[in-house]
Order: structure tokens, then C-alpha cells, then sequence
């Protein structure tokens, strides 16, 4: 157990392999050491953030403005409670563990009983008959995290699947560590409901993910982890519920058909909406939208288990929301590249996408930072090398927008074939040892 300092962000983006050549992708990867034992990778991760109540609990886009309220189960807690959650697994292992935490909690956290097991698919609720394991914590089914503080499981065996995380929480729990966007369906249900293998007792469908941060992996193949460190964008703000399209976990998908010999690397997405380089969400009273980036490098980069090469796609919320200008942008992106260096991790940044369809936030003006930011990034050499995201991204009709095919509609996210072809156009070369 530990307690972790505070949290920082980035965004995480990427090009096309069916057009790259048409993409500008500088940079050559630096060699690891391929694994030549069993050891702990991390295969799914998520960046938490605090509660609010009163708040929105995503950040505004074209179609939800940012003065509409929601109710935030995360602001109340849970008492006497079960979660049940499905994460998307990027490597598989011969065991598994999770970590939890209560880095926003305001008390104590106890948990009464947890389990995984394999879900009937993504987000159902139910789990396949069979699989079922008890996770422990010190050889004790139950376990207290103090507060700001984490806690990893002992080693579950498990096959090479995604997993169902279901946590009982039998204490009031006060405001909850959570993630707002998850993406995918949670279940919650009133008792212990943590080994039932269907969701009867589960009859509240919940948007975001409580508690669970990490599930690392026992892997002897896999050359440690890659972290996507970035914003909405890497977070999938747009993307299908319960499908993983995701482009880290499309990224993931495309590692994970690799041949072992070529040692894949886990993908981990800290993407948080609304992230920014150098502002906390708190500043305009949103704290669901997290820490600033710089803020959040030692929980949600450094103490990722396994950590080797470290994405950045990051920039776009400091322009249209806090108006930074280019300067502090670079300086703030300069100083991540520095401190990934400094502990030994390659890191390679993206160009920042269009987002000229975004009404009625984008203007020329604001714009003219985004590419001073993008000027930046293809001349410099504080990153490793960089992936040129907007070239990727833009419409070469109007190239301040994003491509009609690949625009979700909102005009900052692309929707599912975007981010799947980003995914396809990460140099593998980069992740690889």
C-alpha cells in the first residue's frame, strides 16, 4: 500500500497507416532489453479524478453545453454497495492483479469483498459460469485504503481475456475516486453482489468507472507498457459504449496480433476528458476533468507498472478553454518531455488535430496557437519523435477541420474509423523493443 502524490494528464494521438504517406512521422525508437522472465506488465489502467456535485460530469462539446448539470453518484458515494465493472485487457498473463484506489476519498476506504471473472461480453453485466475468483489482499478477502492512498491485490490466476471487476463496498464510502468517461457499462446493486454471475441484483447502469486504476498482468513475453498520456481524445469522449474502440485499445488490438517473438508491449489509456497540460478542472469548478498533466506524471506515467514508452497528445484543451498561448504551451510540453527523460522512458508526442467545426469555441485566433504548438513538434528534438495527428485528422478541403468520415459530428472527436485508423498509423517501431 501506498500514498501516491497528485496526478497529471495528456492526451494521446495518432496517424493512419493507409495514408502515411502523407503523414510526417519523425523520430526513431531506441532499443529496450526484450523480457527474458516472468514479470508484471500493465494491461489496463484508467486516471482517476475527484467528485463535485452540481457539475457536469463531462466537459462541453457542441451538443452539451457545459451549464447542464447531471446527477454525480460519485459526489454521494456508495454504501453497502457493489460495482460491477468490464475493462478491455491490452496483454494477457498467466496471473492478474488490481489495483484500487482512494486518492480523492475524504476517509478511509473499506472493501468488503472483490472478485474478477470473465464477462459474458463487454459491458452485459454477466459473467461465464466457471470463472469466478476471489482477489485478496494480503490473504484477507477484505481490506481498508487510507486516505489518498492505493492498494494491490495478491496474484488471481486467470485466463487470457478481459475481466469483470466486481467490488463490494459495505461502508458509506463519502465522495468517490472515479472516471467520469469510461465508455462502458457499470453495474451497481444494493449488497454483495460481488460472486453473482448474472446482474439481477445489479439494476443501476452507471456511465463511469469507481475505484479500480490498474489490473496488471504476469507476462514473460510482453516488453513492458506503453502509457497514452492525453485528453477526450485518447479517452474515446465519442466512441461506441461497450465496443473498445478506443484508438489505445484498437492500438492495443493491433499489438496483441503481433507474434510473440516481437514482444508487444501493454497499451494503457490515461486519457481524461477535458485534460489539459497546465490547468486542474477545479480552476473552472469541474473537478471530473482531473489534475493538469504536468500534475498527474507521477501516479498516472511513473507508477504505472512495467512503464517504457510514454505517448503525449495534449494542447487543444489549453487553447479554446484557459487561451494559453503558444509559449506556455511549448515550455509545459517541453517540461514532460524532461521529466519522462529524466527516469529513463522514451516519449513521443502528437500534433495537435483540427477542430475547426467545434462551435461556436473555435476561432482563427485561438487557432493560431495550435499551430504554433504543431510548428513546435515537427522541428523539435526534446521528444523522442513525434506522430503528426493533424495531418492525419484534417479535411484537405478545409484543412482547420477534421475529415468528414472521421468526424463524430461535434468537430473536435473523430468517431470510430478515426480512431481506429490513428491506431493503425502508430509507428510500431516506437513501442516496440
Amino acid at each position: 500500500m501506498r500514498i501516491p502524490p497528485r496526478r497529471q494528464l495528456v492526451l494521446a494521438g495518432v496517424v493512419v497507416v493507409a495514408i502515411i504517406s502523407t503523414v510526417l512521422i519523425a523520430g526513431a525508437a531506441k532499443s529496450d532489453p526484450a523480457p527474458t522472465t516472468a514479470s508484471w506488465v500493465g494491461s489496463w489502467a484508467m486516471a482517476p479524478t475527484a467528485a463535485a456535485p452540481g457539475t457536469p460530469a463531462v466537459p462541453a462539446t457542441a451538443t452539451t453545453p457545459a451549464t447542464k448539470a447531471v446527477p454525480s453518484v460519485s459526489m454521494d458515494g456508495f454504501s453497502n454497495k457493489t460495482i460491477r465493472m468490464t475493462v478491455h485487457m491490452s496483454v494477457g498473463g498467466s496471473a492478474v492483479r488490481v489495483r484500487l484506489s482512494n486518492e480523492f476519498g475524504t476517509k478511509a476506504l473499506t472493501i468488503g469483498h472483490v472478485t474478477v471473472a470473465i464477462p459474458t461480453k463487454s459491458g452485459s453485466g454477466e459473467v461465464v459460469p466457471g470463472t469466478m475468483h476471489e482477489v485478496q489482499f494480503g490473504g484477507l478477502s477484505t481490506a481498508s485504503i487510507p486516505r489518498g492512498g492505493d492498494l494491490f491485490s495478491d496474484p488471481v490466476a486467470k485466463p487470457d481475456t478481459d475481466l469483470a471487476v466486481s467490488i463490494w463496498l459495505p461502508a458509506a464510502t463519502g465522495p468517490a475516486t472515479f472516471h467520469v468517461t469510461g465508455r462502458s457499462t457499470t453495474w451497481i446493486g444494493s449488497g454483495d453482489h460481488s460472486e453473482d454471475i448474472s446482474n439481477g441484483g445489479l439494476s443501476t447502469k452507471d456511465p463511469s468507472w469507481y475505484y479500480l486504476t490498474g489490473v496488471d498482468v504476469r507476462n514473460s513475453t510482453a516488453a513492458g507498457t506503453v502509457v497514452v498520456l492525453g485528453d477526450s481524445v485518447s479517452d474515446g469522449f465519442t466512441a461506441t459504449v461497450d465496443a473498445d474502440h478506443r484508438w489505445p485499445d484498437r492500438l492495443a488490438d493491433r499489438l496483441g496480433a503481433l507474434p510473440a517473438k516481437d514482444h508487444a508491449p501493454g497499451v494503457l489509456d490515461l486519457g481524461t476528458a477535458g485534460s489539459s497540460l497546465g490547468h486542474d478542472g477545479s480552476e473552472i469548478g469541474v473537478p471530473q476533468l482531473g489534475p493538469s498533466s504536468t500534475a498527474r506524471l507521477d501516479n498516472d506515467v511513473f507508477a504505472q507498472t512495467g512503464v517504457r514508452v510514454v505517448i503525449v497528445e495534449l494542447s487543444i484543451n489549453d487553447i479554446w478553454i484557459f487561451h494559453d498561448g503558444p509559449d506556455q504551451l511549448i515550455a509545459e510540453l517541453r517540461q514532460i518531455a524532461t521529466q519522462v527523460h529524466e527516469h529513463g522512458l522514451r516519449v513521443y508526442v502528437s500534433t495537435v488535430s483540427p477542430w475547426g467545426g467545434y462551435k461556436p469555441y473555435y476561432t482563427p485566433a485561438l487557432d493560431k496557437t495550435r499551430l504554433g504548438v504543431n510548428a513546435y513538434i515537427r522541428s523539435t528534438s526534446d521528444f523522442d519523435g513525434y506522430i503528426d495527428f493533424d495531418t492525419l485528422l484534417r479535411d484537405p478541403e478545409t484543412p482547420t477541420q477534421l475529415k468528414p468520415t472521421w468526424n463524430s459530428g461535434d468537430g473536435i472527436h473523430p468517431n470510430d474509423a478515426g480512431y481506429l485508423a490513428m491506431a493503425n498509423a502508430v509507428p510500431l517501431k516506437f513501442l516496440l523493443p
